[in-house]
C-alpha cells in the first residue's frame, strides 16, 4: 500500500462489503494470513476484513442498538443484543468466529477484550494456541462528538483499556514464554505533534522486549510485517516487506517472564457526547453537528482533515489554535 496511497480516494478495500473487487488492492501475494496458512502456520482472526452486523436478539424491535445498549448489554453481561459477523475474503471463514464484532463504533472494545480472553482461557485449557494471532480493536477511532457516542476520551481509554487487559492476560498465560505482541495504531494523522502526523506509535510486548523501552528506529507497517514473518518463519510476500527493517532494536536476549499488569482508567467509558442543543459554545455545537453526519460505520470514511479539528477542539478547546503550520498542500511533482 506504500505506492498506493495516494489513490485511495479511488478505492479503498475494507472488508465491510463496498469498495471490494478493485484488483490493485490486493498484492497477487495475497495478505499475511495467506502467507501463514500456505506455511502451514495456524490462524485465528478476531475482526479483520469481517462485515459487522448487531441487532436486537429480540426480531421484533426496531432499529439497532446504539453505544449505550451494547455497552449495557457487557456491562451486565446480558444476551439482548446479538453481535455477528461475516468473511469478506472468503479464506478467513474458517478462522474467523462469526460471533466477534470488529468494525463496529456501537460495540464497546471491553466486549472485544472479554471475548479474547475467553478464547485464550480454552486455548490454555486444550494446550495450544494459534501461532498468528489478528485482534481489531477499533474504538481509537472514535466517533467525532457525534451526540449519543462516547466522547473522543472515552473511545480512547476503552481502547487503551482492552489493549492493556489483553496483553496482561497473554502475558499471564502459559504460553507467554514464546510469544510477541505488536499493536500499532491504524490512524495516525490524527496525531499531530513536533516531529510529524504521519508517524505513529507501535508497541511489542514480549518475555524478550525490551521492558519500558523507547525505541526511535525509522520503523513502518511493513517492519511490523516482517518482524512478523520473521518470527513464524515465513518468506517475505513481496519487495516491500522483503527490503523492510525488522524491529530488533525493540529486543532483548534474555527474556523477562514477569506478567503485565494493566492500568486501570479514570475515564467513564460511558461518558457520553451531549446532546447538541446542550452544547453552548456555538463552534463545539456545529463539530457535533457535523460528527452526526461523518460515516462512521465503514472503516475510516471521516474526511480527515474535518475529524483531526474536531478532535483538537474536543480535547484542547476551541481557544487552542490548531496546528496550520503542520498541514499543507503540495503541488504535483511527476513532471
Amino acid at each position: 500500500m506504500e505506492k498506493s496511497f495516494a489513490g485511495f480516494p479511488r478505492s479503498y478495500p475494507d472488508g465491510m462489503g463496498v469498495d471490494e473487487d478493485d484488483a490493485l488492492a490486493y498484492a497477487p501475494s495475497g495478505f499475511l494470513w495467506d502467507n501463514a496458512l500456505e506455511h502451514g502456520v495456524s490462524l485465528r482472526n478476531y475482526g479483520e476484513f469481517m462485515g459487522p452486523s448487531v441487532r436486537w436478539s429480540d426480531q421484533s424491535r426496531k432499529g439497532e442498538p446504539d453505544f449505550t445498549a451494547c455497552y449495557q448489554a457487557w456491562k451486565n453481561q446480558s444476551t439482548e443484543v446479538c453481535f455477528e459477523s461475516w468473511p469478506s475474503v472468503e479464506r478467513m471463514r474458517d478462522f474467523s468466529p462469526t460471533d466477534f464484532v470488529g468494525w463496529n463504533m456501537s460495540v464497546p472494545d471491553q466486549w472485544r477484550a472479554d471475548y479474547v480472553l475467553r478464547e485464550l482461557a480454552k486455548f490454555e485449557e486444550a494446550g495450544e494456541l494459534p501461532r498468528l494471532i489478528l485482534i481489531c480493536l477499533p474504538q481509537d477511532h472514535t466517533s467525532g462528538t457525534s451526540p449519543g457516542c462516547p466522547t473522543p476520551a472515552a473511545c480512547m481509554a476503552d481502547n487503551d483499556l482492552a489493549l492493556g487487559r489483553i496483553v496482561e492476560g497473554f502475558s499471564r498465560s502459559k504460553f507467554w514464554p514464546q510469544l510477541a505482541i505488536f499493536a500499532i495504531e491504524d490512524d495516525p494523522q490524527a496525531g499531530w505533534d513536533h516531529v510529524s502526523g504521519y508517524r505513529t506509535v507501535a508497541f511489542c510486548a514480549s518475555p524478550y522486549a525490551k521492558r519500558g523501552a523507547k525505541v526511535s528506529v525509522q520503523y513502518n507497517t511493513t517492519s511490523v510485517i516482517r518482524t512478523i514473518e520473521q518470527i513464524l518463519g515465513l518468506p517475505p510476500m513481496n519487495q516491500f516487506d522483503a527490503s523492510a527493517l525488522p524491529m530488533t532494536a525493540c529486543f532483548q536476549e534474555a527474556p523477562d517472564l514477569a506478567p503485565y499488569v494493566a492500568e486501570g482508567t479514570s475515564v467513564p467509558l460511558d461518558d457520553m457526547n451531549p446532546r447538541v442543543a446542550a452544547i453552548d459554545d456555538p463552534t463545539l455545537r456545529q463539530d457535533a453537528v457535523v460528527s452526526s453526519q461523518i460515516n462512521f460505520k465503514q472503516v475510516d470514511r471521516a474526511p480527515e482533515d474535518l475529524l483531526n479539528r474536531i478532535l483538537w477542539r474536543a480535547m484542547r478547546g476551541v481557544d487552542d489554535p490548531y496546528p496550520e503550520w503542520a498541514v499543507c498542500e503540495t503541488e504535483d511533482d511527476d513532471d
